[in-house]
């Protein structure tokens, strides 16, 4: 089999194009829930902190240094801006929680499904046989 012929093989099979699905719904699931964290959950505790952007937050390590380059003055900062990191563990968890309830869910599923018995299968119809053998009993027990 020639390479492009294994290489059309892969890229076809089903779990290939399933997995690019659910990279596409991640990603927009992603900007969903940064949006969710820095535009719904954050502000108020922002407020509650004393109406603090959580974005703006940080540790200075070093002052800017003011220097005009080609007439445009330029600011330098050294800072360890923990905010922007708090919103990006802050999305992690939410995404974390939100997976570990679907998979939660699905192995839920799964096992009622394993636990459910199998329907009894029907019973098969009597063969002429067997139907005539009732008869020549019925009749014996007559008699």
């Amino acid at each position: 089999m020639g390479m492009m012929q294994e290489f059309k093989t892969f890229a076809v099979k089903g779990n290939l194009v399933d997995m690019a699905v659910g990279i596409i719904i991640g990603g927009a699931f992603g900007k969903i829930v940064s949006s969710f964290v820095a535009d719904v959950v954050m502000p108020p505790i922002g407020m509650l902190m004393g109406n603090v952007d959580f974005k703006d937050l940080k540790i200075v390590l070093q002052e800017g240094k003011e220097a005009v380059e080609g007439g445009q003055e330029a600011v330098a900062e050294v800072a360890i801006k923990w905010g922007a990191f708090a919103n990006v563990v802050i999305d992690f968890i939410i995404v974390a929680f939100v997976i570990f309830m679907v998979i939660k869910g699905m192995n839920k599923l799964k096992k009622q499904e394993e636990a459910a018995p199998a329907p009894a299968p029907a019973e098969p119809e009597p063969t002429r046989e067997e139907i005539l053998l009732g008869e020549i009993r019925d009749l014996l027990k007559k008699n």
